[in-house]
């Protein structure tokens, strides 16, 4: 590819002159919450050529235990590196993750696979539609790819995110900011249809994943988004920013947007919202 190997988007262009390269994996990230089996039947209608199928659920989280964790916990670090291995993720070969949703469910596996250490991946900047109009090159069926050798071998970096004791520690605190990547709609407490208590982390700033997107799904440039987050942080570095969400998926998005404009180091609180209200004595506001 093109792009250096910190690189975090990559356009339908430059993917589509490496498809035929060695080193690249290109992984299908389509997913819904409201039928939680359409990404795998788009995918095997049509996808990437060359393209696995990342299931949210099944392969990019592990189970919910109720009333413990969030909706979509990270992944056991074990388990999901023997699925990145056999999905043909090892040393030095380049991830490409895409979704349908401007980035939001494939900036999911961009963030996990940082976490473990494996750098060399970019989210396709406009995702599958975007392929569509520029290239239209489609394969269907289930891809079977030869598994990497050597195997992927995780470096966790557990200084990457945060949990709900560390968030409650900063509350109120001048020195650091929160993130709520969630519609703003959400964070104040209305239309809340996903999780049993509406509201937000008490001074949590919001700032909707959406609004690091153009009209047409693709990111906005990174200039552009440098000054927006600049004038969030009012003087605050990266690295005192804790973004979450409703499951700990879209604040990552967040996070890539942030990594993207050359403002990297943000930190994800991996439960988020779905977490934070498990126990009832964490405070919940509501309102902007």
């Amino acid at each position: 590819m093109s792009r250096s190997p910190t690189s975090q988007l990559i356009s339908v262009e430059e993917l589509g002159s490496a498809l035929a390269a060695p080193n690249v994996a290109v992984v299908d990230c389509r997913f819904s919450l409201d039928d939680t089996e359409r990404g795998r039947r788009d995918y095997g209608r049509g996808h990437v050529p060359g393209a696995v199928y990342a299931h949210l659920d099944d392969d990019l989280s592990d189970p919910v235990a109720p009333g413990v964790t969030g909706r979509h916990p990270l992944p056991d670090v074990e388990r999901f590196s023997m699925k990145l291995t056999d999905w043909g993720i090892g040393p030095g070969v380049r991830v490409v993750a895409y979704d349908d949703a401007g980035g939001a469910i494939a900036a999911r596996l961009w963030w996990l696979l940082r976490w473990l250490g494996h750098d060399g991946v970019a989210v396709l900047d406009g995702g599958w539609p975007r392929w569509i109009e520029l290239d239209g090159r489609v394969a269907d069926g289930v891809e079977s790819p030869q598994p990497a050798d050597p195997p992927f071998a995780p470096r966790e970096r557990p200084d990457m995110l945060v949990d709900a004791d560390a968030v409650e520690d900063v509350l109120g605190s001048p020195d650091w900011l929160l993130f709520d990547a969630r519609s703003a709609d959400r964070y104040r407490g209305e239309n809340e249809t996903i999780d049993p208590v509406a509201g937000h982390v008490p001074g949590a700033t919001s700032r909707p994943y959406a609004d690091n997107l153009m009209p047409d799904g693709t990111f906005r440039p990174a200039d552009e988004l440098r000054q927006l987050y600049e004038e969030e942080l009012a003087g605050l570095q990266p690295s005192q920013v804790i973004a979450y969400c409703g499951s700990g998926v879209t604040a990552a998005h967040d996070l890539l947007a942030m990594a993207h404009a050359g403002m990297d180091g943000a930190l994800l609180y991996a439960g988020s919202w779905s977490e934070w209200i498990t126990d009832p004595s964490r405070p919940v506001a509501t309102g902007a």
